[in-house]
């Protein structure tokens, strides 16, 4: 089997895949899509995907396109036989992505200049409003849990690390929100997760908002 994940290592979306990958020992060729470091990747890409949206995986040529159908794919433990727990698992990871990742990704793209020159300073406090729901649910979700969903890392973790690992970043979760912060620093110690911080330590000056010195 020939396997290929193309994406960028800053990706959100693209450690998401990547920590399924790791924790599966999941053997595979990651295409790296930086800027114009590599056209020939994002040249494979594009005629795998014309969308252009990542992280892209090619499995003996067939591609397979979105973060959690590409987890459940080269991992298929990291959902639960148990129905109802397995929907606890795809329920948190459509939180994290539709209500941490798209409100931190809505803050930083107003500081992106190929988007836009002037943030939206409204969006951006709608976007941090979001923020402001959901960690306080996110808090009292996980409560008395190891994992996002349970004892168990699941798809819900692979989703769960990028997006509280970059909301921190733009919008830090408060300290009263001890649970969540905690789940979070617990998260981001897991070795797979531990690895795709690691992997993109050379892309944080492309953070626009500039990355803390932190994690």
């Amino acid at each position: 089997m020939i396997r290929e994940l193309f994406g960028h290592p800053f990706s959100s979306y693209t450690w998401k895949a990547l920590i399924a990958l790791y924790e599966a020992d999941a053997p595979f060729t990651f295409r790296n899509i930086a800027g114009n470091e590599y056209p020939e990747n994002e040249a494979a890409f594009l005629a795998h995907w014309p969308v252009g949206k990542f992280p892209l995986l090619v499995e003996d040529g067939v591609p397979i396109m979105e973060s959690s159908i590409i987890v459940e794919h080269v991992a298929p433990a990291l959902i639960p036989d148990d129905r109802n727990l397995a929907g606890e698992v795809r329920m948190l990871d459509r939180i994290f992505d539709n209500h941490v990742m798209t409100a931190m990704q809505a803050v930083v793209a107003e500081h992106l200049p190929f988007i836009t020159q002037t943030p939206d300073e409204a969006r951006i406090a709608r976007a941090r409003a979001a923020l402001d729901k959901i960690y306080p649910w996110l808090d009292a979700r996980l409560r008395e849990r190891r994992w996002a969903a349970g004892e168990e890392f699941t798809l819900a973790d692979c989703a769960g690390a990028p997006a509280l690992f970059y909301a921190d970043w733009v919008h830090p979760i408060a300290a009263e929100f001890a649970t969540l912060r905690a789940y979070r620093c617990r998260v981001l110690g897991r070795p797979s997760v531990v690895r795709v911080v690691d992997e993109a330590r050379p892309y944080r000056k492309l953070f626009p908002l500039g990355a803390p010195d932190r994690d």
